[in-house]
């Protein structure tokens, strides 16, 4: 019933007025969230060669070094020969301790550090634990082993504390080498290059500290939590921040060359930046929160392209080269699909129903693309096609590494080593 007097037509008018308001902004913050699709051809890219596989991969000289297996983050591990995993278990290690990422692997060992920060080193054939130690309360990163000595990054350092720590372990016994203390919480998996390792912490802060002695070198300052690893490619490190940007800074002095944002209206499409970024061809690769992958120039952070997706995309991207596809980004979202994308234009060359939500990074093995997803499944896609190839009921956040003759699997607690066969046939009957 309308009111009869001028002044409650009057008060009914502004209430309408402001519902109107409230309505159209509320659809602006939620299109500036989706900040849309971006394809700016022009932006520099490079096509680089294949990269070669690592020779007699499964010796005992084998090194998986990083998170993302080398320092471009790239996720690509190329092999002479692809393997086929089978169901069969060699061995398995578990406990009741959350397993989120992956170990790496140097000589005959792999290093696997625990939800609880507790470090293992771990015989890659067998499995047998030859020692561990608890090097602070919590963690969530993947070690780095590189000349012989292994790092990690602690979340909290002291139960009860709100602060973390990096550590330098001798891998022979297990013995602290030296120990550094952070001014906050750290879950950025640790990159060592020329004697430095790098990484971020929830402040903000980027360190790069002496390999061999942990003094700090430098500290670069970001505008919100460095979540992820950082990447390095042709003396430039590159990162993504909390604070919905993406930076790229020099790796000697850690000054900054540039610093990019999502491209959101008003910056509210900026979203946040959790994942490692992945460095190839020129161009940095990430995902957002504001569920979109972008394509950034390492040279100066040019926007080359931005491709949405249905969902969060906390998940770190795989590159390669791929035969008759060409370069190509791998990268899953949390609207339960994995995404093959052009990574000269960001168009999309497929995408395939995962199965759940994907939150932890890809991982390409040969001619197959790893994912796991949230809803507790590991499988591995033909990377030309989607198509799957062998799938366990098991993982939840990073899927695999491999050696070349074992591939090891994270579950939600225990790590498998599977078998593999290497006869590369694709159109063998899938393995579900």
């Amino acid at each position: 019933m309308f009111p009869r007097s001028r002044k409650g037509r009057v008060l009914v008018g502004l209430l309408a007025g402001a519902i109107l308001v409230t309505a159209a902004l509320a659809a602006f913050l939620i299109n500036a969230r989706d900040p849309g699709d971006v394809s700016n051809p022009d932006v520099a890219f490079t096509t680089e060669p294949t990269v070669k596989p690592q020779p007699k991969p499964g010796n005992e000289n084998f090194n998986w070094p990083f998170y993302g297996y080398d320092a471009g983050r790239t996720h690509n591990f190329p092999l002479a020969k692809p393997l086929r995993p089978t169901h069969k278990v060699r061995w398995s290690i578990g406990s009741n301790v959350l397993l989120e990422f992956n170990p790496v692997a140097g000589g005959k060992s792999l290093f696997l550090l625990k939800n609880n920060a507790s470090f293992y080193a771990i015989t890659r054939s067998t499995g047998e634990v030859y020692w561990k130690k608890m090097l602070g309360n919590l963690a969530a990163s993947s070690p780095a082993y590189v000349d012989g000595v292994a790092y990690c990054t602690i979340l909290v350092a002291e139960k009860g504390g709100s602060t973390g720590r990096v550590v330098a372990v001798d891998p022979a016994k297990g013995k602290i080498l030296w120990s550094k203390d952070l001014a906050s919480r750290t879950e950025s998996s640790p990159l060592v290059r020329n004697g430095v390792v790098y990484f971020g912490s929830e402040n903000g802060t980027v360190y790069a500290l002496k390999a061999k002695t942990g003094k700090k070198i430098w500290t670069y300052q970001a505008g919100g939590a460095v979540k992820g690893g950082v990447a390095y490619a042709n003396g430039k490190l590159f990162f993504g921040d909390y604070g919905g940007h993406v930076h790229g800074i020099d790796a000697k002095t850690g000054k900054s060359i540039w610093t990019a944002g999502g491209g959101g209206a008003l910056g509210l499409g900026d979203g946040q930046f959790y994942g490692t970024a992945a460095v190839a061809f020129g161009r940095v690769y990430i995902g957002n929160t504001n569920s979109s992958v972008y394509s950034f120039s390492t040279s100066n952070g040019e926007l080359a392209w931005r491709q949405g997706t249905g969902g969060y995309v906390y998940s770190s991207a795989a590159v390669a080269n791929v035969p008759k596809l060409g370069p190509t980004v791998f990268i899953g979202s949390y609207d339960r699909r994995i995404y093959a994308l052009n990574a000269k234009t960001g168009q999309v060359r497929w995408s395939k129903n995962a199965g759940g939500r994907i939150s932890g990074g890809i991982q390409i093995i040969g001619d197959l693309v790893f994912y796991s997803t949230l809803e507790k499944k590991t499988a591995a896609l033909a990377m030309g096609s989607g198509r799957t190839i062998w799938s366990v009921p098991r993982g939840q956040f990073n899927p695999a590494i491999t050696d070349g003759k074992l591939l090891f699997v994270n579950s939600i607690t225990t790590m498998y080593a599977y078998e593999t066969k290497t006869d590369g046939k694709l159109n063998s009957k899938p393995l579900k």
